[in-house]
Formats: structure tokens, C-alpha cells, sequence
């Protein structure tokens, strides 16, 4: 008699797969990181890998798309916040806290691919275009009516780009940084 597969154990298989990828990618990087080494991880086979998931940038992909999710929550608890500076130095609370839990996608968002990989270089530039997006109507708002009224997703983007350089000397010099003063530093700088 045949053996079948339930749908819950192959989730729950993809699942370990996703999480046991996400932090080899997270520590070694996705150029340093093979399907063998995955596989070994788990303790199955390369092909057992493969019968769910056909690459290595399938599922780093998938890794990207669920740190993103995660990341898009945490950027949307900021505008439960009362005034728009509030709003706008939780989210940067929030972003520098996120990336230090998730480093993988900090790391690809900041450090791209070489030219080599273009599929997931343009995944990479598309998700960082879909942060610009979440964060460009909190800086919208917080330039209007101001004489020196920017192009809010130049500024949006300038305020990522603040983001991730805190992110990365905080990950380079493994300095504490107390993210809600350095929040309201960034705010007071750009606005």
C-alpha cells in the first residue's frame, strides 16, 4: 500500500526549509549559501530539497517575501501613532529594530547582488521600491505646508538610505545604539 503525503506535512516541511534558509542566508549571505548546504542542514537530500522548491532563488525569495511581510506589519504599527512625528519616528524605531532581527533582508536590501544574479538583484530593487512606497505618505505628510516642500520619494528613499547606514554601522561596529533617540535624530535631520 502506497504511503501518501499529507498537504500539512509538506507545509510544515516548505516551513523548516524557508526558516533553516533564512538563517544560513542570514549568517553566511546567499552567494555563500548552496542547496547542498541546506539539505545538509536538514538532514535530508538535495533531491528531497528540490521536490519543493526548484532553486536556490526560489527560496531565498521566498525568504525575502516573508521577512518583507513581516516588515511591512511592523512599519504599519507606526501609524497608529497620534501626530505625525510620533508616526514617523515609530517607523524608524521600528525599521532599525526589524533589521536587526532580519538581518538577511537589511543586508540584501543594502549590500546587492553582484551582477551576475539579475532576477534576484530586480527582486531585491523591487521590494526596496515597495518600502519606499509604505513610507512615502508619512513623509508626504509630514512636508506639507513647509516652504522647502521636497519631492517626498526622493526624501523617503534619502530616509531608508539613513536607516540602513545606522543599520550597518550598528552591524559592522556591534555598537548599542539606542534606536528611539537615534529616531528622532533622523526625523530632526530630514524635517
Amino acid at each position: 500500500m502506497k504511503k501518501t503525503t499529507s498537504s500539512c506535512q509538506i507545509s510544515h516541511t516548505k516551513e523548516l526549509i524557508i526558516e533553516t534558509a533564512r538563517r544560513l542566508f542570514s549568517k553566511y549571505s546567499y552567494l555563500a549559501v548552496s542547496m547542498s548546504d541546506i539539505a545538509q542542514r536538514l538532514s535530508i537530500t538535495k533531491a528531497a530539497l528540490y521536490h519543493h522548491f526548484s532553486s536556490k532563488a526560489e527560496i531565498y525569495k521566498t525568504v525575502l517575501h516573508k521577512a518583507f511581510d513581516n516588515l511591512k506589519f511592523s512599519l504599519s504599527q507606526a501609524f497608529e501613532e497620534k501626530t505625525i512625528d510620533k508616526k514617523l519616528c515609530k517607523l524608524i524605531e521600528n525599521y532599525l529594530n526589524f533589521g536587526l532581527k532580519e538581518k538577511s533582508l537589511v543586508k540584501a536590501l543594502v549590500l546587492e547582488l553582484p551582477q551576475e544574479n539579475q532576477p534576484i538583484k530586480k527582486h531585491l530593487l523591487q521590494l526596496k521600491e515597495k518600502i519606499i512606497e509604505m513610507i512615502e505618505p508619512l513623509v508626504k505628510e509630514m512636508i506639507k505646508g513647509r516652504k522647502s516642500a521636497s519631492n517626498s520619494k526622493s526624501l523617503a528613499s534619502l530616509l531608508i538610505g539613513m536607516m540602513n547606514g545606522v543599520l550597518i554601522e550598528h552591524l559592522v561596529s556591534n555598537k548599542k545604539i539606542d534606536f528611539r533617540k537615534m529616531s528622532k535624530q533622523i526625523v530632526a535631520a530630514l524635517f
